[in-house]
């Protein structure tokens, strides 16, 4: 036996589009910090979330994206004779992702903070 239940929508009372300023319009906020140099990217990311919470915004994460492990392979002589070795170099870059629900003039207040060299900042904001 299963119950079911009818939802009557004329009852219910309809709301009505409330005039919202888009200065206090919340926003969804992605930042995205990316660097190969991972104590630079985790003080970013602490002095972020700080900021937000000092603010009493909604903050998500960080979120730590899996490492982007970029490898070259390449032979140490010039011309190509002598004996076959070979230098291995590799580049690790390193993410994070911050989520804030606010108005983007807060988001400017906290992404103002001082960004370490080598560290990337970009900010999407979605509605």
């Amino acid at each position: 036996q299963r119950q079911t239940t009818r939802h009557i929508m004329a009852h219910q009372p309809v709301k009505k589009p409330t005039a919202v300023s888009p200065e206090t319009q919340v926003h969804k906020i992605r930042i995205t910090l990316t660097s190969r140099n991972v104590p630079a990217l985790e003080k970013v990311c602490s002095e972020l979330i700080k900021g937000a919470k000092d603010q009493k915004l909604r903050v998500r994460g960080p979120v730590r994206i899996p490492t982007k492990v970029l490898h070259i392979t390449t032979r140490k002589s010039p011309c190509g004779e002598g004996t076959n070795t070979w230098d291995r170099y590799e580049m690790r870059i390193h993410k994070r992702l911050i989520d804030l629900h606010s108005p983007s003039e807060i988001v400017k207040q906290i992404t103002s903070i001082n960004i370490e060299p080598g560290v990337e900042v970009e900010v999407t904001v979605t509605e």
